[in-house]
């Protein structure tokens, strides 16, 4: 009981690891990334309880009740529909044997990953992957709600032009509406951030 108490003040009851690249497919997030797809690991962290996988499309978190059962939660959280905010890396102070990285995902779903002392230039690498991907994801959100607004001028023109036909303006707005609804789909259903990881993570 002091030992775990001691561990809970010292900030070492569950201290994650990184895992090198040549040993992720020892690792249980790997069997849930979707290699047939094009995903590829570019950062995992391990602890006792948990591993958090992150990839180009995807975080993987490989939730654990305790370090002792062998019960796990598989959650997937994709970069196209979860956005990255409030990252922060907390540096170990004098008696602390642990870094830790913080992070929020959709604005609702807070992480913070206790990783071991040594992993801080590591650590700092992810750090500008996520927050590179959020300002990217910023932007992105941005010019969708552009693309919402021109959308809705142009049906409000359609509406008062008064030349056309109503079957041939129907016929125009339906057709800005299936070019728009396609880009968007391949632009951000699958958004894929490997150049960001490349940029950053040293492998």
């Amino acid at each position: 009981m002091f030992k775990r108490i001691a561990a809970e003040a010292l900030g070492i009851s569950d201290i994650g690891i990184i895992v090198a690249p040549a040993d992720y497919d020892k690792v249980a997030a790997d069997d849930y990334v979707f290699h047939e797809d094009g995903e590829k690991i570019f950062f995992l962290i391990k602890s006792k309880k948990d591993e958090y996988c992150f990839t180009n499309l995807a975080l993987i978190h490989v939730d654990g009740d305790s370090a002792i059962s062998s019960k796990r939660a598989v959650k997937r959280y994709d970069y196209s529909s979860h956005k990255v905010s409030q990252v922060s890396i907390e540096t170990a102070g004098t008696i602390d044997l642990d870094v830790e990285l913080k992070f929020v995902l959709a604005g609702v779903t807070p992480f913070s990953i206790d990783l071991e002392k040594k992993c801080i230039e590591a650590l700092k690498d992810i750090y500008k992957v996520l927050i590179s991907i959020g300002k990217i994801q910023a932007k992105e959100e941005i010019a969708r709600s552009n693309a919402l607004v021109c959308l809705q001028s142009i049906s409000s023109m359609y509406k008062i032009d008064k030349i056309e036909s109503e079957e041939t303006i129907v016929k125009h707005y339906n057709a800005i509406l299936t070019n728009l609804n396609a880009i968007m789909l391949e632009r951000y259903t699958k958004r894929d951030f490997s150049n960001i990881f490349d940029k950053y993570i040293q492998r």
